[in-house]
């Protein structure tokens, strides 16, 4: 079985927002093209463009699922009950480790951080070794297989 977690996070370590490497873990069970899939997820790493919301890891679990598993129907309200059951049992699989969802929250930072801004962080060493992000996107990715695939 492909180890989407260890790819994903690699794709973290080469510089890919936290939803765009969970994201193009995947591409091969999403049917879209790499560039499409990058692009898709790109506004929501840093927890929505850098908003420190819902972590981008976990918005890559719904990209995942409405893409697998999104209904296309709009005046179905069976689907989208449906469907909107999977997202909050996602999230609450991802919050019975972390406790929340929410990117700032996860990071330990304070809603009037200056750090919060739309300016990205460099990727460096320090950078790495100070961000718990991999562990969030090891989580996001393991949850996708087991539950999605």
């Amino acid at each position: 079985m492909k180890e989407y977690s260890k790819i994903a996070v690699q794709n973290f370590k080469n510089g890919y927002n936290c939803a765009q490497s969970v994201c193009l873990a995947f591409v091969d069970k999403l049917n879209l093209d790499e560039k499409t899939i990058l692009k898709l997820s790109s506004s929501f790493g840093g927890g929505m463009g850098r908003l420190r919301e819902v972590c981008g890891a976990v918005s890559a679990m719904f990209i995942i699922a409405g893409i697998l598993k999104g209904y296309d129907a709009s005046n179905d309200d069976a689907l989208k009950a449906n469907h909107y059951k999977l997202i909050q049992d996602l999230a609450q699989k991802f919050k019975n480790k972390h406790s929340t969802i929410i990117c700032r929250e996860l990071l330990g930072l304070d809603e009037n951080d200056e750090s919060i801004s739309y300016i990205p962080s460099k990727r460096t060493e320090e950078y790495y070794a100070q961000r718990p992000c991999e562990n969030f996107i090891q989580l996001a990715a393991e949850i996708i297989e087991k539950e999605l695939l």
